[in-house]
């Protein structure tokens, strides 16, 4: 008879050195794991933008300036792993607690 792995919470914070200090507090019941920053921005080279707008006069803005100037959000190369890292704790989640500072970027990272 197989056994089901236990589903624990995912907390999502800033700094390793936070989440290493919650994990400390939170037990066994939740994996801790820190983004490192932000993991989207707006894209910094052409090889960045997805194929699918890449012909879009726009796209190389980063913005398209015909929509109310929505932005065009990529991954960063450099977080590529850590969102890997991420989506993949997050199968195993039974709920999600994004525990980000309560500032402009910590906003910011759990809306991405």
């Amino acid at each position: 008879m197989a056994t089901s792995k236990k589903k624990k919470g995912l907390v999502i914070v800033e700094s390793p050195a936070k989440a290493k200090k919650i994990a400390g507090f939170l037990g066994n019941d939740y994996e801790v794991r820190a983004s490192v920053g932000h993991v989207r921005d707006l894209p910094e080279k052409a090889a960045d933008i997805p194929a699918a707008v890449k012909k879009e006069a726009w796209s190389r803005l980063g913005v398209n300036v015909e929509s109310g100037f929505e932005p065009l959000y990529v991954i960063s190369p450099e977080k590529k792993k850590t969102v890997k890292e991420l989506k993949e704790s997050l199968k195993n989640a039974e709920e999600v607690i994004v525990a980000t500072d309560e500032d402009r970027e910590g906003e910011s990272i759990g809306w991405h």
